[in-house]
């Protein structure tokens, strides 16, 4: 990372309020440079926080985040003020193992003062900051910045709804780059367009306030004209939602001037009522490639800056999506829904090729599953591309609305498992152990892309719901088997199957965990002094396949189970309880390998493997231990005889 001449000098946000205006524009651009050359490197999110560098700038010259609160909505925009805020020096570990999160986390900093990573959290964050602070007798101020997208949610509507009904003083700043990782949907979106280009109310206004002020007794004729303000609004300002939920608001602002901004926000602070300042910037702004691709440069790949070639075969997106393509050229009652991901679920094609039966809903994952409920319901078979970490956001809507009602959806859940880099907030980690215990839903898991499109072509001629779940990164080379196990349904692509045929002990995996255990075979292998396993993969997790497992269990003296989520609640505890219930015939022990109970943080996904036991190696020192456990315990019975 070169070094920045102004920007090593100023180090942190506390000497911001002494440069000219000059040298905040040197400022932003050695922030830019910085941004750019750590996220090429690193990956992480570039065109969100390129765009919001005036704005940060701004608020640290108006603010001052040892005392007042500045939330940041999702987080994926806050790169300038993590640099301004005492982690310039280490801001080259962005995103990396025991470095600094790609995030707002308050874990690292004082400066952060709530977690972000979903988005729409911060205005309802910011209201209860600002009434702590009114209970508490505190003087400070509250500020939310939240994107224009986000603002689209029903989360950040409810905190609107409720802000008049409030009684504080909070800040809202809408940062409006027309943009989410897509292009924004909706009605909303259209009113926003319309708001930030309406230029004539606040010239109107200043153009009476400064004639007034220049004549003879000019204050009070400016006054009299102010109680025409309703009828002037009427006449050039466009009916605008937040004066109407009683939310003043001011705008809109070029984002990317400064001194705008901070003259905006002084005057804000001594407003005593909610005030909704709304800002124009450019996502990208300062790096032509973003500025015209912002969409492609949203989130970014270390790889984006590499000059090799890039890695071979389908991603896991790809060929779901090009699975569910297929199968619609055929049947014309598939339909896709998104939640503002068509670029990350690779829908683009699916959305060219049957517009009509492609829906972007924006960032509304809740309102997505009870429309494809409705869907359903009406005759089609939806599919729902949902990266499972959203999925968390709409599972009142999968129990009530879906599975309550056994209507055919499938959840296409992306991003399960852990998923690297965007750490804690984006960890897949959760579904399995929320899904299971949902009756009529069905919990499946591919190992390869012929286990996905079969998945798919079962769930898409089922009349109930089904969940296939599948990891983030390339989809491996297809993995032969024995086929399914003697107690399973031949032709039925939710029968368990042996990947690899064993003797004493047998590894149970699905989807990305089928790869660790036949790669645990081969360190067994490597050892000499151990028997190699059986290695099964389960493809469905929910409802488990009693009669094959209780085959396994019986010709076993051991299993481990290999979870891609939590371990607690997940696959293995069940295939536990199941060989404790049979206790008497299956002489088989069960352990469980899974993510233990914490929020697992960003790196690699080798390394947060690694920090969660996830490893061949480990696999297989659980089955020594339990070899030398028998041993000892036979030892005694031995002497005996």
């Amino acid at each position: 990372m070169n070094t920045m001449g102004l920007l090593e000098k100023i180090r942190d946000y506390s000497s911001l309020k002494d440069l000219s205006p000059d040298e905040m524009e040197i400022l932003a651009g050695e922030l830019r440079e910085m941004i750019t050359s750590v996220v090429l490197k690193n990956g992480g999110h570039l065109a969100s926080s390129l765009g919001t560098v005036e704005l940060v700038l701004s608020l640290l010259r108006s603010f001052d985040p040892s005392r007042d609160k500045i939330l940041f909505d999702v987080g994926h925009q806050a790169y300038a003020y993590k640099i301004l805020t005492g982690r310039m020096d280490r801001f080259d570990t962005l995103r990396q193992w025991g470095g600094i999160s790609g995030f707002p986390k308050r874990r690292e900093s004082e400066y952060d003062h709530f977690d972000a990573g979903h988005s729409s959290t911060s205005l309802s964050a910011a209201l209860g900051y600002a009434k702590a602070r009114d209970i508490m007798g505190n003087k400070h101020h509250v500020v939310a910045v939240i994107g224009d997208a986000s603002l689209l949610n029903g989360l950040a509507f409810e905190a609107l709804n409720y802000t008049r009904e409030s009684n504080t003083r909070v800040i809202y700043v809408l940062n409006d780059n027309t943009m989410s990782i897509s292009p924004r949907v909706g009605g909303f979106a259209t009113h926003l367009a319309r708001l930030s280009s309406s230029s004539g109310y606040n010239w109107l206004k200043k153009a009476i306030k400064d004639s007034c002020a220049s004549l003879p007794r000019g204050q009070a004729l400016e006054n009299v004209l102010g109680k025409l303000k309703d009828h002037i609004k009427t006449i050039v300002k466009p009916l605008n939602i937040f004066d109407e939920m009683d939310i003043n608001y001011w705008g809109p602002f070029d984002g990317h001037n400064a001194s705008e901004l901070e003259y905006v926000f002084e005057l804000a602070k001594r407003y005593d009522r909610p005030v909704l300042i709304h800002v124009v910037t450019v996502k990208g702004r300062g790096y032509e490639e973003a500025e015209k691709n912002p969409t492609a440069f949203h989130g970014v790949s270390p790889r984006s800056a590499s000059t090799g070639p890039a890695p071979a075969g389908k991603t896991w997106s790809e060929a779901a999506s090009d699975a569910v393509l297929e199968m619609a050229e055929k049947d014309d009652r598939i339909v896709c829904l998104t939640a503002a991901m068509k670029c990350g679920s690779k829908l683009d094609e699916f959305a060219s090729r049957f517009p009509d039966r492609f829906f972007d809903v924006g960032i509304s994952e809740s309102h997505m599953v009870t429309m494809a409920a409705g869907m359903a319901a009406g005759g089609l078979r939806p599919v729902v591309f949902i990266y499972s970490t959203f999925l968390q956001r709409a599972m009142d809507q999968l129990v009530h609305d879906v599975c309550m009602q056994n209507l055919p959806v499938i959840f296409a859940v992306d991003r399960a498992g852990l998923v690297g880099e965007d750490g804690e907030t984006h960890q897949g980690l959760f579904d399995i152990a929320w899904s299971r215990p949902v009756p009529n839903l069905c919990v499946t898991a591919p190992r390869d892309e012929g286990t996905l499109r079969e998945l798919f072509e079962t769930g898409l001629q089922s009349d109930s719901p089904m969940m296939i779940r599948f990891p983030r990164g390339r989809v491996p080379e297809s993995v032969k088997t024995s086929g399914p196990l003697s107690g399973g349904t031949p032709g039925n692509c939710l029968s368990p199957e042996v990947v690899a045929a064993g003797e004493d002990w047998v590894l149970f995996g699905y989807g990305r965990t089928v790869d660790l255990m036949l790669r645990a075979r081969e360190h067994a292998r490597e050892s000499a002094f151990l028997p190699l396993p059986t290695v099964v993969d389960l493809k469905c997790l929910k409802p488990l396949p009693v009669g094959e497992l209780r085959e396994m269990l019986t010709t076993h003296s051991f299993a481990i189970v290999a979870e891609d989520g939590y371990a607690e609640g997940g696959a293995g505890e069940a295939i536990a309880a199941f060989a404790e219930s049979i206790r008497g015939e299956a002489p088989a022990d069960v352990a469980v390998l899974g993510i233990p109970d914490i929020f697992v943080p960003q790196g690699k996904v080798c390394e947060q493997d690694e920090y969660c036991g996830l490893t061949p190696g480990n696999v297989v020192k659980i089955y020594a231990e339990h070899q030398k456990r028998a041993h000892r315990q036979a030892a005694p019975l031995e002497g005996a005889r």
